[in-house]
């Protein structure tokens, strides 16, 4: 049973009730207490109706990091970072990647397709002739960038030490609109901390970790403390602390042990301490999806048209 607190104006009031029995006795009906009292009890009961209220910008903005070769259970258990910040935001217990090897599952996430492409061979050898969500965002009068680590020049379509090409998507865009932005815009990883730091993060954006802190070549808990490297950034940044940019980490696939379900984690100010838990079905489509609502560009590239709505099962808000 919780307990009454009379507002310290009332409790002056009574003292001095108190201290006046010296002079004469006084009795009051509770009807005579409640009016002799109301102006403290009218205040107290103004004050507790102040309700502070936090109002949180609608997503202009999305940066999606991508680690590899993981399962839900996999990354949930071994990357303690990554899965707090599920716990306070939100993740996804049915977001599930589209095919093996990696290649595919990347060209899902920003074509609304595979392609038919079913290896992991460079752009000289999958040439896709096709839009990508970056290109589309640009079109609509937005910015794209991905942010590549380890990657030697902008848009670099062959390997180099940990950089994997076959993580980087836009590479494999031939058309001639694509492939000049992905040259502006495709670029080395050490580009995100100026970015985030001025608030200048763009509307679609992708971060791409070497092989090693991707946890292809190494373990999850060094991808977890790279991620949380960047977290950190980003949440002290200005474009998060604005409340337009949402962040999301995923990954490519699994590794063929769980039915290809990854932990995908969406972190962004309207979740935070929602810890939201998403059982809807998601898949990689559902990322084109959401990055195409965040840029406004349509219509919707391909399998997204017809994908599950990332931010409707997040609740989130579109500006």
């Amino acid at each position: 049973m919780s307990s009454f607190h009379f507002p310290s104006e009332a409790v002056s009031m009574l003292t001095r009730l108190g201290q006046a029995k010296k002079k004469r006795i006084a009795v009051l009906t509770v009807p005579a207490l409640l009016t002799f009292l109301s102006p403290a009890l009218t205040l107290a009961t103004a004050q507790s109706a102040v309700v502070k209220t936090t109002t949180v910008a609608p997503v202009t903005k999305v940066l999606v990091f991508v680690e590899e070769n993981h399962s839900y259970s996999e990354m949930k258990a071994q990357m303690p970072y990554t899965f707090g910040l599920a716990q306070q935001y939100g993740y996804a217990t049915n977001y599930t990647a589209t095919a093996h090897p990696s290649l595919p599952n990347y060209l899902a996430m920003v074509g609304g397709s595979t392609f038919g492409i079913t290896n992991d061979f460079p752009p000289a050898q999958h040439p896709v002739n096709a839009s990508s969500v970056f290109g589309e965002a640009i079109a609509a009068g937005g910015t794209a960038k991905t942010y590549a680590e380890g990657m030697p020049s902008n848009c670099s379509a062959k390997n180099a030490g940990l950089y994997a090409v076959r993580h980087n998507p836009w590479t494999y865009f031939t058309p001639a609109s694509e492939h000049q932005q992905c040259l502006a815009n495709d670029v080395p990883e050490t580009a995100l901390a100026p970015d985030i730091s001025n608030g200048t993060l763009p509307t679609v954006g992708m971060v791409i970790p070497n092989v090693c802190n991707d946890a292809h070549n190494c373990s999850l808990a060094t991808a977890d403390a790279w991620f949380k490297s960047r977290m950190a950034q980003v949440l002290a940044g200005p474009d998060f602390a604005a409340g337009r940019l949402a962040v999301i980490l995923t990954a490519d696939e699994d590794d063929r042990t769980q039915a290809n379900t990854v932990l995908t984690v969406v972190v962004h100010p309207s979740l935070d301490g929602a810890a939201k838990v998403v059982s809807t079905p998601l898949n990689q489509y559902s990322m084109t999806r959401f990055l195409q609502d965040v840029s406004h560009s349509a219509p919707y590239l391909s399998q997204a048209a017809t994908a599950p709505d990332l931010a409707t099962a997040f609740g989130l808000t579109i500006g």
